[in-house]
């Protein structure tokens, strides 16, 4: 029983490897979920910028002048009209987000661009501080 005891004194001691495998590991996990956190609010800060894009395009394809050509009634979209609209939908559910772009390129149809800059939630040594987002939506009046 003796020679247990000295031969376990003998041995190296390897009960502190397991609580710096443990913190490292956790430390790992910490870093990964934070990542993943700021990954989804990039993610979700652009669909809601082109749900923004959408919405604008929409606005902007509302904003025709109806003129009546030959006796059939038509919409007729304005690039100055289109800004108009584009800019009052995205001014009032925008936070923050502003209108680079606004027009009609063949007169039934708005093309809208919006952009913002995306902070992430939570600071993290992988994720930059700010991101750059923009999208672009088209879409056509409702008479032709």
């Amino acid at each position: 029983m003796r020679w247990r005891e000295d031969h376990r004194r003998g041995r190296p001691d390897d009960e502190g490897s397991i609580l710096l495998l443990t913190l490292g590991y956790a430390l790992l996990a910490i870093a990964v979920i934070l990542v993943c956190i700021d990954a989804t609010s990039l993610y979700l800060a652009q669909k809601r910028l082109d749900a923004l894009a959408d919405a604008a395009a929409l606005a902007g394809a509302d904003g025709f002048t109806l003129v009546v050509d030959g006796g059939e009634p038509r919409a007729v979209l304005s690039d100055d009209g289109v800004r108009d609209q584009a800019e009052a939908i995205v001014a009032e559910v925008g936070d923050g987000a502003t209108v680079i772009e606004a027009g009609t390129p063949d007169g039934v149809s708005a093309r809208v661009r919006v952009a913002d800059t995306w902070r992430p939630p939570l600071v993290a040594l992988f994720v930059p501080d700010g991101v750059a987002l923009s999208a672009t939506a088209t879409s056509r009046t409702a008479l032709r």
